[in-house]
């Protein structure tokens, strides 16, 4: 089976799975996207794209930190050292992601679940400090 089958099938299971918090988020541009409720904000888009040797995964963060940006961007690089599936990167405007790239030989359905679980993690994990480091004196200014 394709890895792109592979990836509807499985998604698929999610969404339909009544105690999943997943929901489709679309196609776009050749990338398969779905949509996960978090703890810390609403939901977390990820992007899946399958190319001829690797699947690449990502996910949207937080905006590029108005304020002490430095920090933000050291928390990232902290918790680069602990994950291996994924990873903490900018985008050229400095926006935060999370993403990643495998295999394809190495994709079945448990590790998409583990994939989605690491961005998941990521997200949860890191949202409320980058906020906080990036956008509290935004906070401030609006009080």
């Amino acid at each position: 089976m394709s890895v792109r089958r592979l990836l509807e099938q499985t998604t698929a299971s999610w969404i339909d799975d009544p105690d999943s918090d997943v929901e489709w988020g679309g196609e776009h541009e050749g990338r398969w996207g779905v949509r996960m409720r978090q703890q810390v904000r609403d939901f977390t888009t990820v992007w899946f794209d399958v190319g001829d040797r690797t699947l690449g995964y990502e996910a949207y963060v937080v905006p590029a930190p108005p304020h002490d940006h430095e920090e933000v961007y050291r928390q990232c690089l902290i918790r680069n050292q602990r994950g291996w599936r994924l990873h903490f990167a900018l985008d050229p405007e400095g926006s935060v992601y999370v993403r990643g790239r495998a295999p394809l030989q190495s994709i079945d359905s448990a590790e998409l679940d583990a994939i989605l679980g690491a961005i998941y993690e990521a997200v949860e994990v890191s949202f409320a400090g980058l906020i906080r480091a990036g956008f509290a004196k935004e906070r401030e200014k609006k009080s």
